[in-house]
């Protein structure tokens, strides 16, 4: 069995409502329009049936909702998402045994509100963004969700998001050549998770589940920085004494990063993506996911490719099937493969 532990959609009653509220959007809206088998159930149905074995797990993907969207009608919009996805997966178990539920840190004591009463409805998790509108996830303001998510133990998918208005360099004013993707996005999630290890939040609350998007982004790729370099923060800093910050953590930094997260296999097709995720986390820690349906051409050549990509590697079957879905099963503590 193979369960797609980070896959993305819209439910039609979300979209006809975003429609109303967004419109046009751009950048990345722009994306969204352009895949039609993330809106049409119909198509991703295909899609999943394109594999034997295979099965879904679904989640809310771009734009953040608070980019388009303001107080109520955040919720109202979270709701629509929330309820759908319940709906989808209640009426085709199959295909869609579970889904991830959408929240909104920009409505701190809301969002938990919604999240709470997703969970209770079925969700495996919630999905949250690596800031809030340009904050970074550390700040006060935010730490009712992660409070709440060490409470009930469930984990968070963590998806990255920046816009092409962040600029790469300090005297433009946007991002050229969708650096801000491409590069940007891998950025995203490393500099989330460090946010959260250096502001000691995972020292808090021990009990946070991340599942970061994209094996990590450039976190594999950095071990010896993040590791004994790291090891040595304060060294290049007179103006903050980071030397006692790194003392006072409760462990070494590279181990919140390679020990306290969980990753997914999607990297657009990319083996040397995958042996350097696959080398850098421990196995258990690997869920396997593709990202669809952001493929590049029409068809679902991301799910074939990263099939391929792990079929393909030198590993035991019992290894493989952690891969593939016992290690969600474990995280979620679902069974979904009798």
């Amino acid at each position: 069995m193979r369960l797609d532990a980070y896959t993305h959609f819209i439910p039609k009653k979300f979209l006809e409502r975003m429609e109303q509220v967004a419109g046009d959007h751009k950048d990345i809206g722009k994306r969204m329009r352009g895949v039609p088998s993330i809106y049409d159930l119909d198509i991703r149905n295909k899609v999943v049936d394109g594999f034997q074995d295979y099965a879904q797990i679904l989640s809310y993907p771009m734009p953040p909702i608070e980019h388009f969207a303001k107080g109520d009608q955040i919720v109202e919009l979270l709701k629509l998402i929330n309820d759908g996805f319940a709906e989808i997966c209640a009426k085709d178990p199959t295909r869609y045994p579970g889904w991830v539920a959408q929240t909104s840190l920009a409505l701190p004591d809301a969002g938990v509100a919604e999240a709470e009463r997703a969970l209770k409805n079925g969700a495996l998790g919630v999905q949250i963004y690596t800031n809030v509108n340009g904050k970074p996830l550390d700040r006060p303001e935010y730490e009712a969700f992660f409070a709440a998510a060490d409470k009930h133990g469930k984990p968070i998918w963590l998806h990255p998001s920046r816009t092409a208005t962040h600029p790469d360099y300090m005297d433009e004013k946007k991002s050229l050549y969708e650096i801000w993707w491409t590069l940007g996005w891998s950025y995203e999630t490393a500099a989330a998770v460090s946010r959260l290890v250096f502001s000691k939040t995972m020292d808090k609350y021990p009990n946070l589940k991340p599942i970061l998007h994209h094996f990590g982004g450039i976190i594999p790729m950095l071990e010896g920085r993040i590791g004994p370099g790291w090891d040595q923060l304060g060294a290049r800093t007179s103006d903050e004494d980071y030397v006692s910050l790194r003392k006072s953590l409760k462990k070494r930094p590279l181990d919140y990063f390679q020990k306290d997260c969980y990753v997914d296999t999607a990297t657009f097709g990319g083996r040397g993506a995958m042996l350097c995720g696959l080398e850098f986390y421990p196995h258990d820690k690997a869920l396997f996911a593709s990202d669809c349906p952001f493929d590049p051409e029409k068809g679902p050549g991301y799910i074939r490719e990263t099939i391929k990509i792990i079929d393909s590697l030198d590993m035991s079957k019992e290894l493989r099937d952690a891969i593939y879905y016992k290690n969600f099963e474990k995280l979620t503590g679902r069974k979904f493969v009798k």
